[in-house]
């Protein structure tokens, strides 16, 4: 089927209280796996591509973007693609053109009315374009190496009465916002901020965004989207999922050498972990919002 559209999606989700999953991909192995695992789950899919995966692709972003459009074409579910943690105005301006629905700008480490003047020249030329647009507001952390914040820092976690007003300020289409979270985490270890998630959703009138999604518990995935989380990033559980099964297939067949069986191993783990938080993801629908 045609790519959906990133904000047709959340604006669906939005309306039945659940959450869309959002899958970063590195590689067409990726691409495949998380197409795979939403078939499985019977769900709708948003791929993302990060700034930093196209800076391993040596910054081309056409390769994967058009791989990836291609893979979702022949999807049995709604496949958006979206452009994530986008720093460079360049690569911004890239997006349409590659097939992409959504961007998320991320000016989140400038200070407040910094972030907000960028984000806002963001906003203007990428709706001018039919892009839908998601920032970031607070420090989510575990980016490109930055440690994860001290939660108790002034400006680590996103302030309600600010994301309302960085919001009507910007015009952004979702924000991204910082409770307890962070990138990179290998273990599932994150104890979010549940009250303040709260406080969020009542002052901000866009769909919220998880990012970090792989430190969290299940139980805390389930207790985020009926909290007002409509979007769910996950990434680094993939990369966690595909390295052990290659890993244990190669102790095992140390004589292997053809990397279609290994990685092939490592697709199917990252598609049995797709279709599972999917199905975590779902176990939260009809869980009564505060």
């Amino acid at each position: 089927m045609p790519l959906a559209a990133t904000g047709a999606l959340l604006t669906r989700a939005a309306e039945v209280r659940s959450a869309v999953a959002a899958f970063n991909v590195i590689g067409l192995e990726h691409v495949e796996a998380v197409i795979a695992g939403a078939e499985a789950a019977g769900s709708p899919v948003v791929l993302q591509v990060s700034e930093n995966a196209a800076k391993f692709r040596h910054g081309r972003l056409l390769p994967l973007a058009r791989a990836a459009t291609a893979a979702a074409e022949r999807a049995l579910v709604p496949v958006a693609l979206h452009l994530d943690h986008v720093r460079s105005d360049d690569l911004l301006r890239e997006a349409p053109a590659a097939g992409f629905s959504s961007v998320m700008y991320d000016a989140s480490r400038l200070p407040y009315a910094e972030n907000l003047a960028a984000t806002a020249a963001a906003v203007d030329w990428a709706h001018a374009q039919g892009l839908w647009i998601e920032a970031e507001l607070g420090e989510v952390g575990g980016k490109d190496g930055r440690p994860a914040p001290d939660p108790h820092a002034p400006g680590a976690r996103t302030d309600p009465a600010e994301a309302r007003d960085f919001v009507a300020g910007t015009g952004v289409d979702a924000l991204a916002v910082a409770i307890g979270s962070a990138h990179a985490m290998t273990t599932r270890t994150a104890a979010l901020d549940h009250d303040l998630l709260r406080r969020l959703a009542a002052a901000v009138p866009v769909p919220l965004v998880l990012h970090g999604s792989s430190g969290v518990p299940d139980e805390g995935l389930v207790a985020a989207v009926a909290g007002g989380i409509v979007k769910v990033n996950v990434g680094t559980a993939l990369n966690m999922a595909m390295t052990a099964s290659v890993r244990r297939f190669l102790a095992d067949r140390p004589e292997a050498v053809d990397s279609r069986t290994y990685l092939g191993a490592g697709r199917e783990a990252m598609a049995r972990e797709v279709a599972r938080i999917i199905g975590v993801l779902a176990g939260a629908v009809g869980t009564t919002r505060a």
